[in-house]
């Protein structure tokens, strides 16, 4: 498995805990650092990895509000929670990460929802993520405003 393949799905799992204690997502970030410094048997956790959980609290409210605008007949808090953690990391990479092409970002969220969640996930992150392919010219516009 490619490094960034691994620490995208580290950022999934970081988010997700976040999501299900509800706690901050910086919390759970430096409880996985600490974790890996005091037990050895616990991989470190990857610079990307840290990018995209920092990156992902830097914008979780407009990710959360784009998800929201445009997840057709889904609202964020009834959505399943591996979905919803991987769109808000599939959302940030794909707005906000220059250095990752859009379509590796959406194919990676893919693949996430595919081993971590439901069997109609795949196509609902994949259709929800294109959208906001679609629209991240103007979105991105609208964040400099």
């Amino acid at each position: 498995m490619a490094a960034r393949t691994k620490a995208r799905k580290r950022a999934f799992q970081i988010l997700f805990e976040a999501d299900q204690r509800g706690a901050d997502v910086q919390s759970v970030l430096a409880d996985w650092m600490r974790h890996a410094r005091t037990d050895p048997r616990q991989p470190p956790v990857h610079e990307y990895t840290l990018e995209l959980v920092e990156g992902y609290a830097d914008h979780v409210a407009r990710i959360d509000e784009l998800i929201s605008t445009y997840s057709v007949d889904w609202d964020l808090d009834r959505m399943p929670a591996a979905d919803r953690s991987i769109l808000r990391l599939g959302a940030y990479e794909l707005l906000w990460v220059d250095g990752t092409p859009d379509a590796v970002a959406i194919d990676e969220a893919v693949q996430l929802a595919k081993e971590f969640s439901t069997d109609d996930s795949p196509s609902f992150v994949n259709g929800l993520l294109a959208r906001l392919k679609e629209l991240k010219p103007g979105l991105r516009r609208e964040e400099t405003r």
